[in-house]
């Protein structure tokens, strides 16, 4: 672990970087600071600031006059129709949650004050840069929204897989999205960040760097969706009957604990089954193996936020467990697939700004912009305001207004009055004491376009996320850096985005431009070592940022593959399903033809893959059941799918005649490789424990 870390900004690149063109794959790309031109909005008035919403004060309220915000988000929230803008590739499920308890003491919302109460859910994962047709498995961030169906309308918490975000502002982000979408001059790449305008983009808005080390860490290829977490990255707050606040942040917490795929695994599945994490879902729940997450919240008043050393109001930071544990609320349990996936989970929308009472916003910059942007977005991808009739959208509560008209309005008006007051008799009135009250904040200041002094640390958090990794995971976290930063073609930006990885760890930054074959500025380090004789981290260290430290030590909701050869011993077959199906595994088998397998016993054993229709890559452990063979094909398929397997660090079994010969490894190197005959304790014991991690080093 490196002391050399820094709180405040290395300059990375001299001047003269930015001012020559630099030839790249055949094309020259100026790079300049030069402002030959100004920037305007779609009516060509000039902007005098395109970094910062209008706020009331530093940390107040973003204002709705900001007609430069709205334009910017509008225009953003409509290029895309039908698809999503962003979450384009999605699946969704449904199902439940319960409350463990009345948790009145922190909010009035009624589906959180009766353990009895079980309110439909409707959940919808997804990926964040890739179109509707992108594979499953690319390096990204996991959307992870909620619909919960109350006694008191919908709320809608939209979130993520990772805590925090990349940017503070909402202005930001269509510039975010467009840097990371496919290069608007040739349409590629699709679903992927490594390309030029990400990493430029990135590197120039340090305060991504925090959200960066969790996308280029195994967070970012989970192995489900079901062993994923999900937080709602806002503070927001609870508000009792009393009228009192409390700060919430929101945290889904997998009941199978989290996995990660390796970035080679992720690789080979997305050519292997592009649709991995939906059919996983889809199987688990048509097989009643239904996923269940604890809601959790970490609460918390003002004065202990006026205590950290960070900003509650900056989505670019986390609250360390350590600081504010975890209260878990309830339970959610998904138990039934859509029916038809276009009706649901495509027209499925979720805001923000669906919210019950007992629950309401913060300040968060990005949250204010969002509560504009969802609806706007809504309204354009569905085509309507009318989009809360869709069944899926629909709440379960009688749902009473004076709207009316709109493209495809399905619900009918009665009578002649559209309006309140009236003093005709009819429809719903205000109801006061049940009726939704936003916190009474107070608020003053100028109307500002600025980012408050205690947003300014952009890298104490990415040190104390670097800190808190593994040896695996800090090397997976310098490979993808490698492999991301390889792939821009403009030296400049690869040399600042390392530069101001030496901001977080000198050791990271020197092991990221060693794999890219830069050597990292002198008068760059030399500052880095300076500044960090004068910083004092307070949590240098949190063990829950740490994904292996979340991995259950069980083989409940994992695969087991088993390889077939002709003439494989019936008992060990036998075995292995008993014992892996009896701890919660499910059990595939793969053979030379889809036919099926003759044991020993003469019996078919039925067949789920092929060799080449189902790679070893698919399961979480492998076993093979081998016996000699005449054909030498089968015999070299067979070999190349168990060592795929040991490549990406599985456990194996082998049974059989000569099982142990077919990966072609000395016998010393074999770690995690055990031979399974009348018993296979010791290889399940092995799967529970998860990956060969030791096998690392000698592979």
């Amino acid at each position: 672990m490196s002391k050399h870390r820094v709180s405040g900004p290395v300059d990375p690149t001299p001047v003269a970087a930015f001012e020559t063109p630099a030839r790249l794959g055949g094309e020259t790309h100026q790079v300049t600071t030069e402002r030959s031109e100004t920037l305007t909005t779609n009516q060509g008035v000039a902007i005098s600031d395109g970094q910062n919403s209008l706020k009331l004060g530093e940390r107040g309220p973003t204002l709705l006059e900001d007609f430069i915000l709205r334009e910017k988000i509008t225009h953003f929230d409509h290029e895309r129709i039908p698809e999503r803008v962003v979450h384009a590739r999605g699946y969704g499920a449904k199902g439940y949650f319960q409350p463990y308890a009345a948790w009145s003491q922190w909010t009035r919302a009624a589906f959180l004050s009766d353990p009895v109460i079980k309110t439909p859910v409707f959940v919808r994962f997804s990926t964040v840069a890739g179109s509707e047709g992108s594979p499953d498995c690319a390096r990204d961030i996991r959307g992870f929204s909620v619909k919960f169906y109350t006694s008191e309308g919908n709320f809608d918490l939209v979130g993520n897989n990772i805590p925090v975000f990349f940017i503070q502002d909402a202005m930001k982000f269509p510039d975010l999205i467009h840097s990371v979408k496919p290069e608007p001059d040739r349409g590629f790449p699709q679903a992927q960040s490594a390309h030029d305008t990400f990493w430029d983009f990135v590197s120039l808005n340090t305060e991504a760097t925090h959200t960066l080390l969790w996308v280029m860490s195994d967070r970012a290829l989970p192995r489900s969706f079901r062993m994923m977490e999900g937080f709602g990255v806002h503070t927001f707050r609870f508000v009792d009957n009393t009228g009192k606040s409390t700060y919430v942040k929101f945290h889904w917490r997998p009941k199978l604990g989290c996995a990660s795929l390796l970035w080679d695994e992720a690789v080979c599945l997305n050519g292997a089954d592009p649709d991995f994490h939906r059919r996983d879902l889809w199987e688990s729940i048509k097989n009643r193996d239904f996923p269940e997450w604890e809601f959790c919240v970490q609460a918390f008043d003002q004065a202990t936020a006026d205590g950290f050393a960070f900003d509650v109001l900056d989505p670019t930071k986390l609250i360390p467990e350590e600081l504010v544990p975890l209260t878990p609320l309830g339970k959610m349990v998904l138990d039934e697939n859509v029916e038809d996936f276009f009706a649901e989970t495509e027209q499925v929308a979720f805001c923000p700004s669906h919210l019950v009472p007992g629950i309401d916003f913060t300040n968060d910059p990005l949250l204010q912009g969002r509560l504009f942007s969802y609806l706007d977005t809504q309204l354009s991808r569905l085509g309507s305001p009318n989009f809360h009739e869709i069944p899926v959208n629909k709440p379960r509560c009688p749902m009473r207004n004076f709207q009316q008209g709109g493209h495809m309005r399905m619900q009918a008006s009665r009578g002649p009055v559209g309006y309140e007051p009236n003093s005709m008799g009819a429809g719903p009135r205000e109801n006061p004491s049940a009726g939704f009250q936003s916190y009474p904040r107070n608020e003053k200041g100028e109307a500002l376009r600025t980012r408050p002094a205690s947003f300014a640390d952009h890298y104490s958090q990415a040190a104390l996320f670097w800190n808190s990794m593994t040896k695996p995971e800090q090397e997976h976290i310098v490979s993808a850096f490698v492999f991301e930063l390889s792939k821009v073609r403009a030296q400049a930006i690869r040399q600042r985005m390392v530069c101001n990885l030496i901001n977080v760890d000198l050791e990271l930054a020197e092991a990221v431009a060693e794999g890219l074959g830069h050597p990292l500025p002198t008068e760059a380090k030399a500052a880095a070592l300076v500044a960090a004789e004068t910083v004092a981290y307070k949590h240098p260290y949190s063990p829950t940022l740490s994904l292996l430290s979340k991995v259950a030590k069980s083989v409940t909701g994992k695969k087991l593959g088993v390889l077939l050869f002709p003439g494989a011993d019936r008992t060990v077959v036998e075995e292995l399903v008993s014992a892996f199906e009896g701890a919660g595994a499910r059990v595939e088998f793969v053979g030379a033809h889809i036919g099926g397998c003759v044991l020993d016993d003469g019996s078919n054993w039925e067949v789920d893959h092929t060799v080449e229709g189902g790679p070893s890559v698919l399961f979480d452990y492998v076993a093979l059941v081998a016996t000699p063979v005449s054909s030498l094909g089968y015999l070299k398929d067979a070999r190349v799918w168990l060592a795929q397997a040991y490549r990406h660090l599985k456990p194996i079994a082998v049974g059989g005649t000569g099982g142990l010969g077919f990966l072609d490894l000395p016998q010393v190197a074999l770690k995690g490789v055990v031979e399974v005959s009348g018993d296979s304790s010791e290889f399940l014991d092995l799967c529970s424990a998860g990956r060969v991690w030791n096998r690392f080093t000698a592979f």
